[in-house]
């Protein structure tokens, strides 16, 4: 994890504005996210996280701003090209294909993050074999593979949020957004997400929303916290935690343990 402090960000966002009529959502944000790092975003509602994560990933444009990742303008890209430049995301609320099986919703995913691929219906057989095993290798990361031909609206709530993450892991990106992965888990999944997590840095940049202080605290490298729209303060896990800044915002006393 923690990446090289000299190299230049995998993304590299600079004064994101992002209103709506009179509304500021996003009032000059500034996110530089170091590859092979978990890099969390915090704050309460209505501070602008799930909106940054819009204008980041192409599914709302900027107002005002410049956005790079992996050294490509894409300020003004919509989201089907970042998918392939190497962004790819989870949604906050659940969004799968219910009626599906776990292994096509993989399947789908995969073949849908580059151009036609969900519609190509003259492709090698070997693009399916490649799909086939891309499918099997997460199903087995996400300790999916026995529930592989189970419909995706009968599994539980945390083994839907591992799917999800699952689904993103098949567009093969160099960067992964999750909002609030652990979102309505109980007790029991939490530990296993927070290991998934983890272990994507391996692999991959994850940017991540989550209220969740011991999972942030826990796997992150780098910590920003959001207030009305801007950065409050941008640090590692423990210089947040000392943060006074911080703690009059949002913890208090939660940041021990808790939602923030």
């Amino acid at each position: 994890m923690n990446g090289n402090q000299n190299a230049a960000p995998l993304l590299d966002a600079r004064g994101v504005v992002k209103r709506y009529g009179k509304f500021t959502a996003l009032g000059g944000v500034d996110l530089r996210v170091r590859a092979g790092t978990v890099h969390s975003v915090i704050g309460p509602n209505g501070a602008g996280k799930t909106t940054l994560f819009h204008t980041l990933t192409g599914t709302v444009p900027i107002t005002a701003g410049t956005i790079q990742f992996a050294g490509h303008d894409v300020t003004h890209e919509p989201d089907n090209v970042r998918v392939r430049r190497g962004i790819a995301r989870s949604f906050q609320v659940t969004s799968l294909f219910a009626n599906l099986d776990v292994r096509e919703n993989l399947r789908l995913a995969a073949q849908g993050a580059h151009a036609a691929g969900a519609f190509d219906m003259w492709r090698a057989p070997g693009r399916h074999r490649e799909i086939a095993e891309l499918a099997d290798t997460i199903l087995e990361r996400l300790g999916l593979t026995a529930r592989a031909d189970t419909a995706a609206g009968a599994l539980s709530h945390g083994q839907q949020r591992r799917l999800e993450v699952g689904m993103a892991l098949a567009a093969r990106p160099r960067a992964i957004f999750l909002d609030e992965p652990t979102s309505g888990m109980g007790v029991d999944d939490l530990d296993g997400m927070k290991a998934l997590i983890r272990g994507l840095a391996a692999d991959h940049t994850v940017l991540l929303i989550e209220h969740n202080m011991n999972i942030v605290m826990d796997i992150s490298d780098t910590v920003t916290v959001m207030q009305q729209g801007r950065v409050l303060v941008e640090g590692t896990p423990a210089a947040i935690r000392d943060d006074d800044r911080v703690r009059a915002a949002y913890l208090g006393n939660m940041i021990t343990g808790g939602r923030a």
